[in-house]
C-alpha cells in the first residue's frame, strides 16, 4: 500500500511517496492516521525536515515499471567517479567493480553513457558537488554529517547521462559504506572472503527509484580486536600471507568496512602492527580504518615493540621514565597524521597488573606526561587528539579509588571477559567531552579457562548487555575481542550492526536479524532453519564453553541431565546434516564453516565427556561395561582431530590451521599446549563374573556376540559378522560346508531372580530352508537339561512370512528355571546357516518393541 510523509523543505510543502508491503485496509488506515498525527505534532514543533527511506532493499532481479537497469543481459552499466576523490573511496569503487565481475563476469566500464552509476564524496567529487549545486541532492542531507551515505536515482545528473544511481557520501567512510551497500544488494556478502559465501550470477538487476540511507551511526568508533591469536590465526596468516602484513590487514579492513565498522585493535601476541609491516598504518588510514592499540599498549606502541626496540630498561615508569617517554614519543610521531585513537596510561608488562608501588598518583603523572608528548608531537592541544583510557581489570580499581583523566579522554569500560558488563556511567553523571566506550569479549584467554575455539556468544545476551551499555550513554567506542576472527563471524556482524543502530533491536526481533543474516549467506529458502540452528547451538555453547566442558559438569544421576543434553546436541547435529544435504553445493563450504562444524565439533565433545562420565561410574564398580565407554572416549577424541582436519580441507585447504586451538584436556587456564584425551581404564573382569547377564525388569536381553563361551571343533568355528542384523551384530558357524559335531556350541550365562517357566526367544536372521525344505535346526538346553530341537524355518512353503518382512525369525522355546541363581544357556547348531542376532528371556516383564530391549547389565 502507499503511505505518505509530509515534508517541509525551505518553507515549501512536498509529498514523498513510500511503499509498505501490507495489504489489510485496517492496518493501512491505522498507519495513515499514525503518521498524520506525527506530522501535525512535528509541524507544530517546527521540526519537520526532508525524509528519506531507511536502507532497505533497492536492488531487484525482476523489472517493474520505473525501475532502472543496473545489469542488462549480463552487462553492468558504467561506474563513474572522480579520480581525485579519497583514495579509500577509489579503492572501494575498484572492489565494487570486482564485485560486478563476480556477479556478471564482466567489469563495468568507466565511460559516460545514458545510464550510469555515479559515486563520490561531497567536497571531494566534482560529480557530487555539481549534483548538489543543481539541487538534485539536498546539501543539508550530507554536509556536516558523520559517515552518512545517500543512494538515489537522479535524472540528468551531468551531461551525457540521462539517469544515474548516485551514491553520495558525507565523508570518506560515508561514501565507502554506500558503495558496499550496493555490493551487498547485488549479491556479494561482506563474508564472501572470510566465510567463502558464494556470489550468485545474475543476468539482470534493477534499481527501485527512491532515496535510501542508513543515516548516521549511533556509536562513533565501532570495531574489533584481533587477540589471543596464537596458534590458529597466526599460523593461518603466516601460511596465507607470510604474516600480519598489509596483505593480511587489507582483508581485515575490507571486512570491517563492508560491515560498516571503522575501528581496529590489531593482533598483538608476538606481533606489532606498525612494525611488522611499515605499510600497515598508511593502508589503514587510506582505506578508512581508525587504528588504536589494546588496553595495555600506550600511544600506538605495541608490547612487542618494547621488546624489540626498547632501551633495555624496565617497563616501570617509576624507574625508567625517560626511556618510556622516548618510546611513546616514537609511537605518536609515527601515527600523528593518521586517524588514530591513542591509548593512554599503562598496565604492567605483558598485560599484567602493575605493581603495588605504581599507585594512583603515579598513573596520573603518566597520563599527564603522555598528553604532553601528544601536544609536543602534534603541535595541537591534547584535547584535539582522540584518546582512550581502558578501565580493564585492576585499572577500574584505580578509577573507583578516585583517579580521573581529562574530560576529553574517552573512558573505556569493560566487561568481565565473559560478556558481562562490569561498570557503566551513572545515569545522572555529567556529560564528558570524550564520552564513554565499551570493551566487550567474544573470546578470552584467562582463568578459569581460555575461551577461544568456537562461537559461544548468544546474541540475545550480547544485545541485552550492549543495550544496557548504550542506554547508559556509552556511545563513543564499541570494540569487541573476537580472537581469531574466523569462528566469530555471526556475532561480529550482529555487534557491528547494533553499534550502528542499537535502537533497531528488541527482544522480539533478534531472531529476525539472524534469519536475515543467514539469507544473505545461504539464500532465503534455507535462512529460517539455518538461523534456528545458529540460535540453538549458541544457546547450548553459552551454557558451558568447550574448554570448560568436562565429564563432571552435568549430572549422570539426577534428572537424566547428562543424557538429555547429549541427546539435544545430537538432534541438533542431525538437523544440521539434514539442511547440509539440501543446501546447494555452492553454499556447502560456507554452511559448514558457519553452522555445521560448530555443531558437529561441540556435539562430539559432549559425546566424549558423556562417555568419560559413564566410564568412570562403571570403573568404580569394576564393571566390564566401562570398557565399551572407554572405546567411545577414544573414538570421540580421534573424531575431534578428524573434524579439525576436515575443516582445514574446506575451500581447497584455504583455512588450514584455523581450528588449531586446544579445547580438550585443560588442566589450568592455559594448559595444555595440545589436546589431551581424558584418561580411561580397562576393566579385566573375574572369570566367574565374565559376561553373566542379570535379570532386571522381568527380562534378560543379550546381544549374540556377547557369549560366555564359543566352542569350536575340528574345522568349524564361530565368528561375528559385524553390524549385521537389527541391533549390533550376529554370529554364525564357518566354514559353511564343513561337517558339524556335538562339540560345536555357544553358551550364554544369565542370573535369574524370578523362578518359573519362562520363554526364551532366539532371534535369527530370516534364512530360508534352502536345504530341500528340511530346515535349519539347533539344539538348546538349560544347565545340562535335556535338549530341545528347534527348526527355525522348516515350516517355510514359499510364501512371504511376517518374519521375512521384519527381517528376523523369532524362535520361542520354553524352559524351567527352578530357583534363583545362575544358569547356562547352550545352543548347538545342527546345520550351518543359522545366524543368531540376539537372545531375549522373558521372566514376566517383557514389553512389546520392534528391536527388543537393550542389552541387560552384566553381573558385577
Amino acid at each position: 500500500m502507499d503511505y505518505y510523509f509530509y515534508n517541509i523543505n525551505k518553507g515549501r510543502f512536498a509529498i514523498t511517496n513510500y511503499k509498505l508491503d501490507c495489504k489489510p485496509n485496517f492496518i493501512s488506515t491505522v498507519i495513515r492516521l499514525k503518521y498524520t498525527l506525527i506530522f501535525l505534532l512535528l509541524l507544530f514543533c517546527g521540526k519537520i525536515h526532508a525524509q528519506e527511506i531507511s536502507t532497505s532493499q533497492f536492488v531487484y532481479t525482476n523489472q517493474q515499471e520505473g525501475y532502472m537497469s543496473l545489469v542488462e543481459s549480463g552487462n553492468p552499466i558504467p561506474i563513474l567517479y572522480d579520480t581525485q576523490d579519497w583514495k579509500g573511496v577509489v579503492r572501494a569503487i575498484h572492489n565494487l567493480e570486482e564485485d560486478f565481475i563476480q556477479v556478471t563476469s564482466k567489469r563495468p566500464s568507466n565511460n559516460v553513457t545514458k545510464k550510469s552509476i555515479l559515486i563520490g564524496t561531497i567536497g571531494h567529487s566534482t560529480y557530487i558537488d555539481q549534483i548538489i549545486k543543481s539541487k538534485k541532492i539536498n546539501a543539508k542531507d550530507l554536509q556536516g554529517k558523520n559517515e552518512k551515505f545517500i543512494v538515489k536515482l537522479v535524472i540528468n545528473p551531468m551531461p551525457g547521462v540521462d539517469s544515474a544511481l548516485v551514491i553520495a557520501g558525507s565523508d570518506k567512510r560515508g561514501t565507502i559504506y554506500g558503495i558496499y551497500e550496493l555490493s551487498k544488494q547485488i549479491g556479494v556478502s561482506p563474508w564472501y572472503y572470510w566465510a567463502d559465501v558464494p556470489v550468485i550470477k545474475q543476468n539482470n538487476l534493477y534499481f527501485k527509484p527512491g532515496t535510501y540511507t542508513a543515516g548516521e551511526p549511533a556509536v562513533k568508533y565501532r570495531g574489533i580486536f584481533l587477540n589471543d591469536e596464537y596458534p590458529a590465526l597466526t599460523r593461518w596468516a603466516n601460511r596465507t600471507f607470510g604474516g600480519y602484513n598489509s596483505k593480511f590487514y587489507e582483508k581485515v579492513f575490507e571486512l570491517i568496512l563492508r560491515l560498516k565498522g571503522n575501528f581496529l585493535w590489531p593482533a598483538m601476541w608476538g606481533n606489532a602492527f606498525y612494525d611488522d609491516d611499515k605499510s600497515n598504518g598508511a593502508l589503514a588510514d587510506e582505506m578508512g580504518i581508525v587504528m588504536s592499540t589494546s588496553h595495555h599498549e600506550p600511544l600506538a606502541r605495541a608490547q612487542q615493540e618494547w621488546k624489540r626496540h626498547g632501551n633495555g630498561g624496565a617497563w616501570d615508569y617509576s624507574v625508567n621514565e625517560q626511556g618510556l617517554k622516548e618510546f611513546w614519543r616514537g609511537g605518536v610521531e609515527r601515527a600523528k597524521d593518521w586517524e588514530t585513537v591513542f591509548t593512554i596510561a599503562m598496565r604492567g608488562d605483558g598485560d599484567e597488573p602493575m605493581s603495588e608501588e605504581q599507585n594512583v598518583s603515579l598513573l596520573e603523572k603518566i597520563v599527564k606526561d603522555q598528553r604532553q608528548i601528544i601536544e609536543n608531537v602534534t603541535k595541537k592541544k591534547a584535547s584535539e587528539t582522540p584518546q582512550v583510557w581502558a578501565l580493564y581489570k585492576e585499572v577500574q580499581d584505580y578509577y573507583e579509588k578516585g583517579m580521573r583523566v581529562p574530560d576529553d579522554v574517552t573512558l573505556l569500560f569493560c566487561d568481565d571477559n565473559w560478556g558481562n558488563v562490569r561498570k557503566l556511567p551513572d545515569l545522572n553523571a555529567k556529560l564528558r567531552k570524550g564520552g564513554y566506550g565499551m570493551y566487550y569479549h567474544f573470546d578470552y584467554v584467562g582463568a578459569p579457562r581460555n575461551s577461544k575455539w568456537i562461537n559461544v556468544s548468544q546474541i540475545s545476551r550480547v544485545w541485552e548487555q550492549m543495550n544496557l551499555t548504550y542506554e547508559h550513554g556509552v556511545d563513543r567506542i564499541w570494540v569487541v575481542n573476537v580472537g581469531d576472527l574466523k569462528p566469530m563471524e555471526y556475532p561480529i556482524s550482529f555487534f557491528l550492526d547494533m553499534a550502528w543502530n542499537p535502537k533497531q533491536f528488541k527482544p522480539s526481533n533478534l531472531l529476525n536479524h539472524t534469519e536475515s543474516w543467514c539469507a544473505q549467506q545461504f539464500g532465503e529458502k534455507y535462512a529460517k532453519e539455518a538461523a534456528r540452528l545458529i540460535d540453538q547451538y549458541t544457546k547450548f555453547n553459552h551454557r558451558v564453553t568447550p574448554e570448560l566442558l568436562d565429564h563432571r559438569i552435568y549430572s549422570l544421576q539426577n534428572y537424566n541431565e547428562f543424557e538429555r543434553v547429549v541427546a539435544e546436541y545430537k538432534q541438533l547435529l542431525v538437523d544440521a546434516y539434514r539442511l547440509y544435504s539440501e543446501i546447494p553445493i555452492a553454499y556447502k563450504d560456507a554452511f559448514d564453516q558457519l553452522v555445521l562444524f560448530p555443531i558437529n565439533g561441540m556435539s562430539n565433545l559432549y559425546d566424549l565427556y558423556y562417555a568419560k562420565a559413564k566410564h568412570d561410574e562403571l570403573v568404580k564398580n569394576n564393571n566390564v561395561e566401562a570398557n565399551y565407554w572407554a572405546d567411545k572416549v577414544k573414538a570421540s577424541f580421534e573424531r575431534d582431530s578428524l573434524l579439525t582436519e576436515h575443516y582445514h580441507k574446506l575451500s581447497n585447504g584455504k583455512w588450514k590451521h584455523m581450528m588449531d586451538q586446544v579445547r580438550i584436556g585443560y588442566r589450568m587456564w592455559n594448559d595444555p599446549p595440545k589436546s589431551i584425551m581424558p584418561a580411561v581404564t580397562y576393566v579385566t573382569p573375574s572369570s566367574n563374573a565374565s559376561k553373566v547377564f542379570v535379570e532386571e525388569n522381568g527380562y534378560v536381553s543379550i546381544e549374540a556376540k556377547n557369549y560366555f563361551k564359543a566352542n569350536n571343533s575340528g574345522e568349524v568355528y564361530w565368528e561375528e559378522i559385524p553390524n549385521l542384523g537389527k541391533t549390533e551384530s550376529a554370529i554364525t558357524t564357518f566354514p559353511v560346508t564343513a561337517p558339524l559335531n556335538n562339540n560345536v556350541y555357544v553358551e550364554y550365562k544369565v542370573q535369574i531372580s524370578t523362578p518359573g517357566e519362562h520363554k526364551l526367544n532366539v532371534l535369527t536372521s530370516p534364512t530360508l530352508n534352502f536345504n530341500a525344505n528340511k530346515g535349519l535346526r539347533y539344539a538348546i538346553s538349560i544347565n545340562g537339561q535335556p535338549e530341545i530341537i528347534h527348526n527355525i524355518n522348516g515350516h517355510y512353503k514359499g510364501e512371504l512370512g511376517r518374519w521375512q518382512a521384519q527381517r528376523i525369525i523369532e524362535n520361542l522355546t520354553t524352559h524351567k528355571f527352578k530357583s534363583v541363581g545362575e544358569y547356562t544357556i547352550r545352543i548347538r547348531p545342527l546345520e550351518h546357516g543359522i545366524v543368531i542376532q540376539k537372545l531375549i528371556l522373558d521372566t514376566g516383564g517383557l514389553k512389546r518393541s520392534y528391536l527388543g530391549p537393550p542389552q541387560s547389565k552384566m553381573k558385577l
